[in-house]
C-alpha cells in the first residue's frame, strides 16, 4: 500500500474542513425538516452500502454516481447545508476499492459535501425551491432551469476537486496538466449523466412535495436503479468478454510474433466490410470477435512448426492447416461468440472449393467467414512485417478484384472497396522487435503471398 502524499492529505484535511463549514451552520438553521433530512440520509447511506453488501457479492452495483438522484432531490428540497448533512453518512459507508480506506472516505465525504453546498446554493438563488409547487403545482418548464443549473454546479465542483485530487498525487513537474485532465475531462464526461440524474432528483422533490407524499417519491427510484443494475451486468459481462478475447489474442501473438497485431486489423477490416454491408450493430460486434480471434487455433499448432527454419514437409502442412479446426474447438464453449464460430473454423474456404478444412463451395461458406477471408488476405498484403514491406492498398485491392469469385466472395471485396474509399486504410508494422539474422523459412513460405495474395 503507497503512502498518502502530503499535499494529498493536507487537501484532503483542507476538504473535510471545508465540509465541515458547510454542514455545520444547520444546527442553528430555522426551519429545518428533520424528518426529511434523516429520511433522504438514511436512503442514500443505504444505496451506498449495498456498493458493499457481502451478500451480493460481485452483482453488487459499484458507482456511487448511481445514486446521485437521491443527493440531487436533497439539493431541491432542503437548505443547501441540510442537503451537505444528507450526503456525509452514505459517503463514509461507500465502497473504497483501493487502500488507505480511511482517508478516501473521509475525502468522499468533504467532496459531497462541498458539491451538494454548493449546488443547493445555486439551486435557492434561482428560485428552485419556489419553483417545486409546495401545495400546489410546479411551475413548469422553469423549475428546469434552476434544477439543471444545481446539477451542473454539482458536477462541476466534484470535477474540481477530482482534478485537485490527482494533481496534488502527480508528480510536481505535471501537476497543472494532470489538473485540467482530470477536471476538464471529468466535468465533460460526467455532465450528461448528472444532468440526466438531476431530472431523477426533480421527479422525486416534486412528488414528496406534492399530495402523494415522500412515499411516491421513492417509487421513481425503483425502476430507475433496476435499469441501471441490468445495464451494469451487461457492462461487467461484455467486460468480460472483451478481457477473455484480448488474452486469447495475446497468447497467439506471443506465440507467432511475426504477426503482431494482424488479428486486431482483421476484426477492423471486418468491420469496414460490415457496415458497409448494412448489418446490425449486434452481429457487426460478433464479427469484429471473429476476424480479432480467426487465427486463435495457432495456439495448438507446435511452436516448432510456426518458426521452423527450413522449408515445411507436407505432413507439416497439414498440421498448420489444421489451425481452423483446433480454433473451433477453443472457442466452442464461448457462448458470446455466436456465428464468429463458423467464420474461425472456415475462413480459409475458398468460393471454388479448394480450400480448407472442408472444401466448401460458394455459399455453403458461412457469410462471416467469407467477410473475414477477405479482411484477412487484405491485411497480410498491406501491412509491413520486419521481412518484407506491405503492398500499396491499391495493389491489395487490384489482387482482391483479380480473385474474386474464385477464392473471394466479390461481394464482401466490393463493400471493403467502397469502405476503404470512404475512411481509407492505415496500416501499420506488426512486427515491433528488429528482425532476426535469418528468418524462418517457415514463415516465410507462410506469409508471402501467393498468386491470390494471401498466405496458404
Amino acid at each position: 500500500m503507497r503512502p498518502v502524499p502530503v499535499p494529498a492529505r493536507l487537501l484532503i484535511a483542507v476538504t473535510a474542513l471545508g465540509g465541515a463549514a458547510c454542514v455545520l451552520p444547520v444546527v442553528h438553521t430555522p426551519g429545518i425538516r428533520w424528518g426529511a433530512v434523516a429520511l433522504l440520509a438514511a436512503l442514500y447511506a443505504m444505496c451506498e452500502w449495498l456498493t458493499r453488501c457481502p451478500f451480493l457479492g460481485e452483482r453488487a452495483p459499484r458507482s456511487m454516481g448511481a445514486f446521485f438522484p437521491v443527493l440531487l432531490a436533497a439539493i431541491f428540497l432542503l437548505p443547501a447545508q441540510a442537503a451537505a448533512l444528507a450526503a456525509v453518512p452514505g459517503a463514509l459507508l461507500g465502497r473504497v476499492d483501493q487502500r488507505p480506506v480511511a482517508p478516501r472516505r473521509i475525502w468522499r465525504g468533504g467532496q459531497l459535501a462541498l458539491a451538494c453546498w454548493t449546488a443547493g446554493q445555486t439551486h435557492h438563488a434561482l428560485g428552485g425551491r419556489a419553483s417545486l409547487g409546495a401545495g400546489g403545482a410546479p411551475d413548469f418548464p422553469y423549475a428546469l432551469l434552476p434544477a439543471a443549473a444545481a446539477a451542473a454546479a454539482f458536477c462541476l465542483v466534484m470535477a474540481v476537486l477530482d482534478g485537485v485530487i490527482l494533481a496534488a498525487v502527480g508528480g510536481p513537474g505535471r501537476r497543472l496538466a494532470t489538473f485540467a485532465r482530470g477536471a476538464g475531462g471529468g466535468f465533460a464526461g460526467s455532465l450528461a449523466p448528472t444532468l440526466v440524474h438531476g431530472l431523477a432528483g426533480l421527479m422525486m422533490a416534486v412528488l414528496w412535495v406534492s399530495p402523494y407524499g415522500p412515499f411516491a417519491a421513492l417509487l421513481v427510484l425503483l425502476p430507475m436503479y433496476i435499469s441501471y443494475w441490468v445495464f451494469e451486468q451487461y457492462h461487467r459481462e461484455r467486460t468480460a468478454h472483451q478481457a477473455t478475447i484480448r488474452a486469447l489474442v495475446q497468447a497467439v501473438d506471443i506465440k507467432d510474433e511475426y504477426t503482431r497485431g494482424h488479428s486486431e486489423r482483421v476484426g477492423k477490416a471486418s468491420v469496414l466490410i460490415a457496415r458497409e454491408l448494412g448489418m446490425p450493430d449486434d452481429r457487426v460486434e460478433v464479427l469484429r470477435f471473429a476476424g480479432i480471434l480467426h487465427d486463435v487455433g495457432k495456439l495448438g499448432v507446435p511452436t516448432r512448426l510456426l518458426r521452423k527454419d527450413g522449408p515445411l514437409t507436407p505432413e507439416e502442412r497439414r498440421i498448420i492447416e489444421l489451425h481452423p479446426e483446433y480454433g473451433h474447438e477453443m472457442v466452442r464453449g464461448i457462448g458470446f461468440l455466436g456465428e464468429a464460430r463458423t467464420a474461425i473454423l472456415h475462413h480459409h474456404e475458398r468460393l471454388d472449393g479448394s480450400g480448407y478444412p472442408y472444401g466448401l463451395v460458394g455459399r455453403q461458406i458461412p457469410e462471416f467467414a467469407r467477410v473475414v477471408a477477405v479482411a484477412d488476405a487484405f491485411d497480410a498484403m498491406t501491412s509491413t512485417r520486419s521481412y518484407r514491406r506491405a503492398r500499396p492498398v491499391e495493389q491489395a485491392l487490384a489482387e482482391l478484384k483479380r480473385c474474386a469469385g474464385k477464392q473471394f466472395d466479390p461481394q464482401m471485396v466490393r463493400a471493403l472497396v467502397r469502405a476503404l474509399d470512404r475512411h481509407g486504410w492505415h496500416p501499420t508494422v506488426t512486427a515491433d522487435e528488429p528482425a532476426p539474422p535469418r528468418l524462418p523459412l517457415q514463415e516465410e513460405q507462410l506469409s508471402r503471398p501467393t498468386a491470390t495474395g494471401k498466405a496458404p
